[in-house]
């Protein structure tokens, strides 16, 4: 990642500087000497190391009933569900948002999944969601592919599984 912000702020400096080359006669590109083929395949990754994800915006949703068992219950399944998408590999990241004025209330990556229909059949497994206790907003973002390497030391370092 530091190398293709390195490449841009290359490319940038030489425009403002005036010295672009438009016949490509200078390749200010730069090779990774650590770059390891069979993982960047294994992840997914492009040349860049990067690739494309599913970033979920979790938000309160129109139920606002005040059944504390119905609340209760929907969140504990959401919590499972989390867990259960996670070992599937469909979920990298997910956690809560402050509290804020848009009624943001959480984010999930979605990983492996090839379009926003499919995101939003998986999204409504979740009994918050399909409860109508949370909503969501889906946005096609590009991250690392390492991102799901972060998951095996993540699962060493909770104490207390909510």
């Amino acid at each position: 990642m530091k190398y293709l912000f390195l490449t841009i702020s290359l490319l940038i400096v030489n425009l403002v500087l005036g010295q672009s080359d438009p016949q490509n006669k200078r390749d200010t590109t730069i090779t990774n000497p650590n770059y390891d083929k069979a993982l960047a395949e294994k992840l997914g990754g492009d040349d860049f190391g990067m690739k494309s994800y599913f970033f979920v915006i979790l938000k309160t949703g129109a139920n606002t009933t005040t059944d504390r068992d119905h609340i209760n219950e929907s969140f504990r399944g959401h919590l499972d569900n989390i867990q259960r998408l996670t070992q599937e590999g469909k979920l990298i990241v997910a956690g809560p948002l402050g509290k804020n004025e848009n009624s943001y209330r959480g984010i999930f990556i979605l990983n492996n999944i090839d379009s926003v229909e499919e995101a939003r059949v998986l999204l409504l497994t979740d009994p918050a969601i399909k409860n109508g206790l949370l909503d969501f907003e889906i946005f096609t973002w590009y991250g690392s592919a390492a991102l799901p390497e972060y998951l095996p030391v993540s699962d060493k370092i909770w104490k207390i599984n909510p």
